[in-house]
């Protein structure tokens, strides 16, 4: 499955939360996250990611391993995803070490999550606030079909337009690339 998605640097977090809040019910959540490479940096020159996520929620604590290959829209950034759930975090830190793979950067997300429909699809909406980063971002996504992505994405943008964000509030910038320039 592709995760269309599109994300915005939004300017005015209260009034877009507002209307959230009136489509679904906020889950909130930190993520921590790890990014792991070869030791020749392979991964990153060829678009691709691989993460351990640990989410920390009301609901508990869950840890998520994901793939995810280059970018079929190189406007969007949108990529094929593969995640699955595992059972024990430091496992899969250890599996990944063991593998050969080096962490690259870590850092922690802060998220306001709403899942809901538009337009005939689910969609997740992410609110993300990273501590080492200025501002307030909007991620909103939904798996989809590789031939279905044009498709997809302007579904997402009907829906961010509902939200109140312009298409001048669009950003392609990572939070893995920001946070090391925060760093450096």
């Amino acid at each position: 499955m592709i995760e269309a998605e599109l994300k915005a640097r939004v300017h005015s977090p209260e009034a877009v939360m507002r209307r959230l809040d009136e489509r679904a019910t906020a889950r909130v959540e930190v993520y921590r996250d790890t990014y792991y490479d070869r030791p020749d940096g392979s991964l990153e020159k060829a678009g691709q990611e691989l993460r351990v996520r640990t989410v920390q929620g009301a609901e508990g604590t869950r840890t998520v391993l994901t793939f995810k290959d280059a970018a079929v829209d190189e406007a969007s950034g949108s990529k094929p995803e593969h995640e699955t759930q595992v059972t024990d975090a430091e496992a899969a830190h250890a599996i990944m070490r063991g593998l050969g793979h080096a962490p690259v950067i870590a850092f922690e997300k802060r998220c306001r999550n709403y899942d809901f429909e538009a337009r005939g699809r689910q969609m997740l909406a992410t609110f993300v606030r990273v501590p080492e980063i200025d501002g307030t971002f909007l991620e909103v996504e939904t798996l989809v079909d590789e031939d279905d992505v044009s498709s997809a994405l302007d579904d997402i943008r009907v829906v961010l337009a509902e939200l109140g964000i312009g298409s001048e509030e669009l950003t392609r910038e990572l939070y893995t690339d920001a946070v090391a320039a925060q760093r450096r």
